[in-house]
């Protein structure tokens, strides 16, 4: 069954790649990026059935229009993707004011608006699906990605209130968890915090500590047939790791978490009065 899409963060990586198997296979999309240059290729190919659209997710005002727009032009839509978003590298130590605030901008806040602009949408249709780019990080910190983690818990709190809040009338949510693949994300569209030396050998260790090197990355042409199993499922799960990194490393931090919680389990009954 055809369907109707907008998603974000559609220029590169996952959402570029995503895009291109919505249109090949007969979806309408509404893409969005800064600079909806960046679709020309699609939009000659595809022509009515796509709609190229620039927008920074920032601007709340600019993003409840775009999502109108987008509705507006289809008639409709089914499937909402917030994919838009970046990394930041660095100690927590490392990363300054601006870099900060900016990458929660970005990826909490920008994720947020276009929920909130697509909930309307929803609830007069009777349903949808907000589909949320999170990560494996979003569950579990790593050293160095403090600040990133940050803004992937945030969208995992608030999502899975939302999936409560909205399923009585027919909307479901999904977070997507991938685990390392080889996009861009340590690239062009990522953010490094200033270099304090102190942390060096940290960093060099990083990846052979926690079995996280390049070479073990997925393939991100290989998540194409899980999203498209995801758009298409009439009763879609609350979360989907992607690759196969993530649900035993997760395992073993939620083990070590109840451990944890267990042997304090004394001292936190006793603070309860």
């Amino acid at each position: 069954m055809q369907k109707t899409i907008f998603i974000t963060g559609a220029s590169r990586g996952f959402g570029k790649l995503w895009t291109e198997a919505f249109l090949k296979r007969g979806d309408k999309v509404a893409a969005t990026s800064r600079n909806a240059d960046a679709f020309k290729d699609l939009a000659e190919k595809y022509g009515d059935q796509f709609l190229p659209l620039s927008l920074d997710i920032t601007d709340r005002k600019a993003v409840f229009e775009t999502v109108q727009k987008a509705k507006d032009h289809f008639g409709s839509l089914d499937v909402v993707i917030n994919n838009a978003g970046y990394g930041v590298f660095g100690a927590v130590e490392e990363v300054g004011e601006k870099v900060a605030k900016d990458v929660f901008e970005a990826n909490v806040f920008g994720t947020l608006w276009v929920t909130q602009a697509a909930l309307p949408i929803f609830r007069a249709q009777g349903g949808g699906h907000v589909i949320q780019l999170s990560s494996v990080l979003g569950i579990w910190s790593l050293p160095t990605l403090g600040i990133y983690n940050a803004t992937k818990f945030a969208v995992e709190g608030f999502s899975e209130a939302l999936a409560s809040e909205v399923k009585d009338f027919g909307i479901h949510v999904t977070m997507i968890e991938p685990n390392g693949y080889t996009t861009d994300f340590g690239g062009a569209s990522a953010v490094y915090g200033e270099s304090i030396p102190a942390y060096d050998e940290l960093k060099s260790t990083l990846g052979e500590m926690e079995g996280l090197l390049p070479e073990d990355y997925g393939k991100p042409e290989a998540t194409v047939p899980a999203i498209l199993k995801l758009i298409d499922s009439e009763n879609p799960p609350l979360r989907l790791f992607l690759g196969k990194l993530g649900l035993p490393k997760t395992e073993r931090v939620y083990a070590e978490k109840i451990q944890t919680w267990t042997d304090w389990k004394e001292v936190s009954e006793a603070a309860h009065g």
